[in-house]
C-alpha cells in the first residue's frame, strides 16, 4: 500500500516485510538489565515465600498445628491474598516490576485465574468466567498433573518410597 507523500507525486511505502520490523522494534526496545531483573525476581519471590511462612508459623503458634496441619489453612489464605491484590489491580503492578518472581506456583496461579476470570466476567458466569478462566491455568493443571503421574511412576519403580 502507498500513499501520495505531501501531494508532491512521490510515493512512500506504508508497510515493512518482517525484518524490517524486527530490526525496526530492536532498534526501539529498552535494555534490560538481567541482574536486576533476577534481584528484583529473588526478592518478591522470597518475599511472597516469608508471607507464607509467617501466615504458617502463625497458624502453628496460635491454634497449636503442626506443620502439615497448617499447610492446607496457609495456601488458602495466600490463594485469598493473590486474589484480592489482583482485583485491586496491586498484583499486575508487582508482577509487572518483579517479572517471574510473583509467578511463585500458589500466587502466581491464583492470579492467572482471577485475571482471567475478571477479564470475561461480563460474558456470563457460565460461559464468560466458568468458560474462560482455565484458559492460562489448564495448561498448568494438565502438565502438573502430567508431571505427578510420571513422578509417581518413577517412585513406585524405584521403591523409594517409605510406608
Amino acid at each position: 500500500m502507498s500513499t501520495n507523500d505531501e501531494g508532491n507525486g512521490k510515493f512512500k511505502k506504508m508497510s515493512m516485510s518482517p525484518k524490517e520490523y524486527k530490526d525496526f522494534a530492536k532498534n526501539r526496545e529498552p535494555s534490560r538489565s538481567v541482574l536486576v531483573n533476577c534481584i528484583r525476581a529473588f526478592l518478591v519471590g522470597g518475599g511472597i515465600c516469608l508471607i507464607g511462612q509467617t501466615v504458617q508459623t502463625l497458624f502453628m503458634t496460635t491454634l497449636n498445628l503442626s506443620a502439615k496441619q497448617a499447610g492446607d489453612p496457609t495456601v488458602a489464605v495466600m490463594i485469598l491474598i493473590a486474589v484480592i491484590l489482583t482485583s485491586l489491580g496491586v498484583y499486575d503492578k508487582i508482577a509487572q516490576w518483579a517479572g517471574a518472581g510473583s509467578a511463585v506456583p500458589v500466587t502466581g496461579f491464583a492470579n492467572s485465574m482471577c485475571s482471567a476470570a475478571i477479564e470475561h466476567r461480563s460474558e456470563g458466569l457460565v460461559l464468560g468466567v466458568g468458560g474462560n478462566m482455565f484458559k492460562l491455568a489448564g495448561s498448568v493443571i494438565v502438565f502438573g498433573t502430567v508431571a505427578a503421574f510420571v513422578v509417581g511412576i518413577i517412585h513406585l519403580i524405584l521403591g523409594t518410597g517409605g510406608q
